[in-house]
């Protein structure tokens, strides 16, 4: 079930009208039948897959916290990982396997057939795999006890606000939350509901408005020149943006309207003055979730130099490879750790260059010119992250540099309409939201923003959230579009 499909409108207010008007102990049962029937919105038959994933670690986690057994312990925790990477290879990375396998015998020129096996991926099955070994792993590090109840941890896997695109939330901040009585605060309410409509503008009318470029462009990009690539990266970064934050939203919002605080996935990653800022700011329970249970257990910073390098190469790669089986998205993983690295080992040089060019004496331009050199480290990356192969990927970074006399011409105009097919007032139709994104990323940090809100009557602040609704689905793309991050 999307977010943006007359179903869920349908599907939440009856969740929480249901919700609210249950004994406590029934909430939870209701709640996990209503994350199941959301789940299975899609493909019924995959709600197998998610309570297998749920009946394993849960029996592994009893299992753990009954034995005290290193040797015991560690094989449970070793069930645990291998039946949830073992479903994901499954379903993820086994054609992606194959498929590398044969290009391999192919190329070695060995008469050697390999099938492929196609299978559907199951909406959602990297976030929830990572959430229920989250739990696993820190029951086995003595961080979280054993939940006893099965229904509940069954909830905290498929609580459905963010069971298919996160946040990734550990068991330590959701189980105790599922525990509580939801009931009705109409503060918490009108705070998610307004988070459900920011995340549904980001969504509907800014991120599949910027669709229309992005896809067009990258369905072929051998056929465009260098200012049509630039355009369509720089809509592609803010399409993925406002899809995915827009998503994390409204999973947060309806959250909220149930009492449950779901982590900050997102917090304005544009306006990062470096790559390692960036990965702070981005999709922060995925990295995060790296950090922990990969990063830190590899070593960490705790290692000589040249293991650290090592280990940042190994967290990026397996980022890569997690949002995708493509050697597009390893590439990309890997090209974001060679930034990390090369911000690391350039701090001396560049403060000598920032003291001598004399910008540690101008901190806003200082500052400007390292958003903007951070941003086009990002687009650079994009490009890898939404080509449909490193050969084109590699094309529209190069090309990108080509073409930009007749663009910026007088005749630039009439380049752009002719290569993109679309007129200018058209492009501008596309584009005018942005600065829309921009005023309510600022103005959401400002401490006044929510004391006005919060004094501004019920009365008020209610119609105007209709008129937020009708906003936008007069200025939206009211087509029931995947969210990206469904795919992953």
């Amino acid at each position: 079930m999307l977010f943006n499909s007359i179903e869920f409108v349908v599907f939440l207010p009856l969740v929480l009208v249901v919700c609210f008007s249950l004994p406590w102990r029934w909430q939870w049962v209701f709640l996990l039948a209503a994350s199941y029937a959301f789940y299975m919105a899609w493909k019924p038959a995959y709600i197998i897959l998610i309570i297998f994933s749920t009946a394993i670690d849960y029996w592994a986690g009893l299992a753990l916290g009954a034995t005290r057994d290193p040797r015991r312990r560690r094989l449970f925790l070793i069930l645990s990982m291998s039946s949830n990477l073992g479903l994901l290879f499954t379903y993820k990375y086994l054609d992606f396997f194959l498929r590398s396998a044969g290009w391999v015998c192919d190329s070695a020129h060995l008469p050697i057939e390999i099938p492929a096996i196609n299978l559907l991926l199951p909406v959602g099955i990297s976030f929830y795999s990572f959430q229920s070994m989250s739990y696993t792993i820190d029951v086995f590090m003595n961080r979280q006890p054993p939940e006893r109840s099965f229904g509940r941890f069954a909830l905290y896997v498929t609580f459905f606000p963010q069971l298919v695109a996160g946040p990734i939330e550990r068991s330590s901040s959701l189980l105790p939350q599922l525990r509580q009585h939801f009931g009705f605060d109409a503060e918490r309410m009108s705070s998610g509901l307004r988070l459900i409509l920011w995340g549904l503008f980001k969504k509907m009318v800014i991120a599949d408005r910027l669709a229309i470029v992005a896809d067009r462009v990258y369905d072929d990009p051998h056929a465009y020149s260098g200012p049509v690539l630039v355009i369509a990266t720089i809509c592609f970064a803010f399409q993925i943006y406002c899809d995915f934050s827009g998503y994390s939203d409204i999973a947060v919002g309806a959250a909220r309207t149930l009492n449950v605080d779901l982590m900050q996935n997102f917090n304005r990653p544009y306006i990062a003055r470096s790559i390692p800022e960036f990965w702070s700011r981005w999709h922060i329970s995925l990295s995060t979730w790296f950090r922990d249970y990969v990063y830190i257990p590899l070593g960490g910073n705790r290692v000589s130099r040249k293991r650290q390098a090592l280990n940042i190469l190994a967290v990026f790669g397996l980022s890569g490879l997690w949002h995708g089986a493509n050697w597009t998205f390893v590439v990309w993983g890997l090209l974001h750790a060679s930034y990390y690295l090369a911000h690391q080992w350039t701090t001396q040089p560049r403060l000598w260059l920032y003291e001598v060019t004399g910008l540690n004496r101008e901190p806003r331009t200082l500052a400007a010119l390292q958003i903007a050199a951070t941003f086009a480290q990002v687009c650079v990356g994009w490009s890898f992250f939404r080509a449909a192969s490193i050969e084109d990927a590699v094309y529209t970074i190069t090309a990108s540099f080509t073409g930009w006399r007749e663009f910026l011409g007088p005749s630039g105009w009439e380049v752009l309409e002719s290569q993109l097919n679309i007129a200018p007032d058209t492009l501008i139709t596309i584009c005018w939201p942005l600065p829309l994104l921009l005023f309510g990323e600022w103005i959401s940090q400002k401490s006044w923003f929510n004391r006005v809100i919060h004094e501004t009557p019920a009365w008020i602040r209610y119609p105007a959230y209709a008129a937020l609704c009708l906003a936008i689905m007069n200025l939206g793309i009211v087509n029931e579009s995947s969210f990206i991050y469904f795919q992953f």
